[in-house]
């Protein structure tokens, strides 16, 4: 037993010299190596992925950059069109604006008054769009305010830049209301007047057209008349009621004094 243990521990003992040590070691640094270079690989890789979506993101800002700069700069647009948001946020082009005419802002006015004038003197005209002499109807109330508007900044000497300008946008806005005014009463014609009273001014319209169109002076000055009679029972009944202008023009074709007023149709 005792020789057969000797002879194991003689066969089998480790392996013991210089080597073994060194062996261990060499293999360890390799590892180490290894482990190492692996690292560094993958530190490289990521730092060339950095750099090119960098230098990327530079020249494209730059591209952009010339873009605004000089719309015709090659390649200063990105593919693909442009994305609404961006046109939404885009200044619209500013345009310049002419200087205020003082002169031919006034003569605007002056037409304006005028054709509102000849309206309110004519008794047929006021007959058949009512309305426009109804300051209870929205687009009439917004006329005469907006002529009452222009009338306050109407002066006779230039004034200076700032109240021209104020002036020619008062004028504006009463042109635009003055047929903003007229479309609605041709819309709204005889439609507000009770059906009774409705009656009275068609035969008050057909009166004054037949004195319109008379050649004899007599024939004319009855049928003024007769329509300053059916006139007057609409005034006591406060349904419609002519201007002060309109009634006088009236009047004076009742006596016969002068011609009938243009017609406005």
């Amino acid at each position: 037993m005792r020789g057969s243990l000797h002879h194991y521990r003689r066969y089998h003992r480790p392996v013991r010299g210089p080597f073994g040590p060194a062996l261990l070691v060499i293999g360890a640094v390799l590892i180490g190596v290894t482990v190492l270079a692996g690292i560094a690989l993958v530190v490289l890789v990521m730092a060339t992925v950095a750099t090119v979506a960098i230098v990327s993101t530079r020249r494209r800002s730059r591209r952009l950059v010339a873009a605004q700069h000089d719309p015709m700069v090659a390649g200063a647009h990105p593919p693909g069109p442009v994305p609404l948001q961006r046109l939404w946020h885009q200044p619209p082009p500013t345009q310049p604006q002419p200087a205020q005419d003082w002169a031919a802002t006034r003569a605007r006015f002056a037409q304006l008054r005028s054709e509102y004038g000849q309206f309110e003197c004519d008794p047929l005209a006021v007959l058949r769009l009512p309305a426009l002499t109804d300051v209870t109807v929205a687009s009439t109330g917004r006329f005469v305010d907006a002529f009452a508007e222009a009338q306050a900044l109407d002066t006779d000497a230039e004034p200076p830049a700032a109240h021209c300008a104020r002036f020619a946008t008062a004028v504006e806005q009463a042109w635009r209301a003055w047929h903003a005014a007229r479309d609605a009463a041709e819309r709204i014609r005889l439609s507000n007047i009770p059906a009774q009273e409705r009656a009275i001014v068609q035969r008050a319209i057909k009166l004054l057209t037949m004195a319109r169109d008379s050649g004899h002076d007599a024939e004319r000055t009855a049928a003024y008349s007769r329509a300053r009679a059916e006139l007057a029972k609409l005034d006591r009944s406060g349904t419609v009621r002519l201007p002060p202008a309109a009634a006088a023009a009236l009047a004076t074709a009742a006596r016969g004094q002068l011609p009938p007023a243009p017609a406005v149709s």
